[in-house]
C-alpha cells in the first residue's frame, strides 16, 4: 500500500517537472535565433567595414597619385593658393598692397606670373568688377619707346583689344606716363611708373601633371 502510494506520488512529481520544463523550450529556440541574428549582423557589419576600408584605401591611393584630388575642382588655382582667383582658364591675384609698376612686375614674376594682359571684353569685365574704385597696374607699357605700347607677355597691342579712357594715353605736364593701369572705373590710364598702385598678376592654370 505504501509502495503504491509513493509510486503514485513520484509519477505525479515527475509529470509536474516535465510540465514545468516544457515552457522553457520556446525560450531556448528564441535565444538561439537571436544569437544567430546577432552573428549575421556582425558578419554584415564587418563586410561593410571592409568595403568602406577598401574605398578609403583607393581614395588615399588616388590622392597619392593626384595631390590636387577634389580640390582641383573646388580650387582650380591650387588649394594652397586660395588668394588666386580662377577665370576662363587662368588664375589672377589682386594685390592688397600698393607698389610701383616695376615692383609689381617683379612681384608677379616671383610668383611665376606676369602683370595681367587684357585681351577682350570678358576679361575686362571680370577685372573691372574686382578693381572698381581703385587703381591697379596691368602689364602694358611704352618704357622703351614713347608711344609704342607693349604687353609684357608679347601679345599684339596694335591689333588687340583696347579700353583707354578718353584722351589717353598722353603725357601729364610734360611728364611721360609709361605704364598702364586700370582706372577706378575699369578704363585704362597711363601713369607715372614710379607712382604706387595695386596690381593684378596673371598665370596659367596649374597642371596636375606638374605635381603628380
Amino acid at each position: 500500500m505504501d509502495e503504491e502510494k509513493y509510486r503514485d506520488q513520484f509519477q505525479t512529481y515527475t509529470g509536474r517537472r516535465n510540465f514545468l520544463q516544457r515552457p522553457f523550450f520556446p525560450i531556448y529556440v528564441l535565444l538561439a535565433v537571436s544569437y544567430l541574428l546577432i552573428i549575421i549582423g556582425l558578419v554584415v557589419a564587418l563586410s561593410k567595414i571592409t568595403t568602406v576600408s577598401s574605398e578609403l584605401n583607393k581614395t588615399h591611393a588616388s590622392l597619392a597619385k593626384d595631390p590636387f584630388g577634389s580640390d582641383f575642382v573646388l580650387f582650380p588655382c591650387g588649394s594652397d593658393n586660395r588668394q588666386w582667383e580662377y577665370f576662363n582658364g587662368k588664375c589672377y591675384f589682386f594685390s592688397l598692397e600698393t607698389v610701383s609698376w616695376t615692383r609689381a612686375r617683379n612681384l608677379c614674376q616671383s610668383s611665376d606670373s606676369q602683370l595681367v594682359t587684357i585681351d577682350g571684353f570678358p576679361k575686362q569685365f571680370f577685372l573691372q568688377t574686382r578693381t572698381r574704385n581703385e587703381r591697379f597696374w596691368i602689364g602694358l607699357h611704352d618704357i622703351q619707346t614713347e608711344g609704342e605700347w607693349k604687353w609684357l607677355d608679347g601679345s599684339d597691342y596694335i591689333t588687340g583689344f583696347k579700353n583707354w579712357k578718353a584722351g589717353e594715353p598722353n603725357s601729364y605736364r610734360n611728364t611721360d606716363e609709361d605704364c598702364g593701369q586700370l582706372w577706378i572705373n575699369g578704363e585704362w590710364n597711363d601713369y607715372d611708373c614710379s607712382s604706387i598702385s595695386y596690381y593684378v598678376c596673371e598665370k596659367a592654370l596649374p597642371s596636375k601633371s606638374r605635381v603628380a
